[in-house]
């Protein structure tokens, strides 16, 4: 009777060259010999001693090991012992391809899913490789005579599975936070624009690791388009290139990003337009806390609204930049800054600012025609614009400036008593 415990060796030929065709049938990998009972049962019999000579490596030789808490190593004991008895497991089944993910997935099954938050990849690969060198030091005592290297090459490619496992736990962990991550990013940022209290953004920062760098900006502007988690990925990478924290979210058509750390509001954003669509890009103030932010969401929203007002706007563009157009388009808090900070802030220099503003408006910005109005000498028309300037941070010289300028003396006249 044929030996249906190992398949033939097929007889070495040259391979055809690749031609267009059906797919070549996916390769499998032929069961290894079982190892014998002997030392099997020794394996089994010396699967706590193991594990526990595995921990006691691990304490010696990686520093993170030992400053981790209690649980967490009890977390790590727990995979160990998992994974001898897997190994013994895996060897009793001849090493089959077919048993490998099952059993290499149930090492990592034993401890809570909260160890691949607490430990990285990278340090689960140091767990496996010192797990690996203290069995391969013990393949000698386990062994039966003449299987040494036998034992000893199944130890190496259940490592190998043991790691793809790893690999396979870390990527679901993280395709599972990312997506958490999304969502929670999605509902601070919609509490932003909806202008949620305090203490409902502070409990949805908090979940999310925010570290509340001061000052905080909202940037408001196109999204790309396409998957939310990869045009969120791409505002994380160009904030992590930027050493800046952000916090985004895609609202409809528009991606709205929270920025920490932002000292220059449209710098900032300016480190972030890669990641935004077509169409202008919005900076709001900056705050000093999250808080805060509403406000600052406020205006970049109602600057992005109202951007197409002004075809020759920079992007990105402060929205206080963009007054006169909010203002055009409804938006009440620009209406009150014009109205406060600048026809107020003219009343409170003097009534001559106002007068020489109306004068140099109704004169075309003829500083001559205007000191001719006004019955002064040209220079008084010229130190009563710098005053101006200095003022209300508006220069009446610029095309720009005096736009905003004319808009709050026109609001402040409909509206004095505010």
């Amino acid at each position: 009777m044929a030996d249906t415990t190992r398949p033939p060796v097929a007889p070495v030929t040259a391979r055809p060259a690749r031609t267009a065709g059906p797919v070549d049938p996916p390769r499998t990998e032929a069961p290894a010999n079982p190892l014998l009972p002997g030392t099997l049962r020794r394996i089994e019999r010396q699967a706590g001693a193991l594990a526990s000579a595995a921990v006691v490596r691990m304490d010696e030789t990686l520093p993170w090991f030992r400053a981790l808490p209690a649980d967490q190593r009890s977390w790590v004991m727990l995979v160990a012992q998992a994974g001898v008895r897997s190994l013994v497991e895996w060897l009793r089944s001849g090493g089959t391809v077919a048993a490998t993910q099952e059993i290499s997935d149930e090492v990592f099954a034993a401890a809570p899913r909260a160890l691949a938050r607490a430990i990285t990849l990278t340090q689960t690969v140091q767990l496996v490789k010192v797990t690996i060198d203290v069995a391969e030091a013990e393949v000698p005592s386990f062994a039966e005579a003449g299987e040494r290297e036998a034992l000893l090459q199944a130890i190496l490619r259940f490592s190998r599975e043991i790691a793809f496992s790893a690999a396979r736990v870390y990527a679901r962990a993280a395709e599972s936070r990312g997506a958490w991550d999304a969502r929670l990013q999605a509902l601070l940022v919609d509490a932003l624009l909806r202008g949620d209290s305090s203490d409902v953004l502070a409990s949805r920062a908090a979940a999310l690791g925010w570290a509340d760098a001061p000052p905080v900006a909202v940037v408001v502007g196109r999204s790309p388009g396409g998957d939310i988690t990869a045009v969120l990925h791409a505002a994380y990478r160009a904030a992590r290139r930027a050493r800046l924290e952000v916090i985004g979210g895609v609202h409809g058509d528009r991606l709205v990003v929270v920025v920490g750390g932002a000292s220059d509001p449209v710098a900032t954003a300016e480190a972030l337009s890669s990641s935004f669509g077509e169409g202008p890009i919005v900076v709001g103030p900056a705050v000093p806390s999250l808080d805060q932010a509403t406000e600052s969401a406020r205006a970049a929203l109602a600057g992005f609204r109202a951007a197409a007002a002004w075809p020759g706007a920079p992007s990105p563009v402060a929205a206080d930049d963009l007054l006169p157009e909010r203002v055009l388009a409804g938006d009440m808090d620009a209406r009150r800054t014009l109205r406060h900070d600048v026809y107020g802030a003219l009343v409170r220099a003097g009534s001559s600012l106002i007068e020489t503003l109306d004068a140099f408006f109704a004169s075309g910005g003829v500083l001559e025609s205007a000191a001719r109005e006004l019955f002064v000498h040209p220079n008084t028309v010229r130190y009563r614009l710098r005053r101006v300037a200095e003022v209300t941070a508006l220069s009446p010289l610029d095309g720009r400036d005096a736009f905003a300028l004319r808009m709050a003396l026109t609001i402040g006249r409909l509206d004095p008593a505010t």
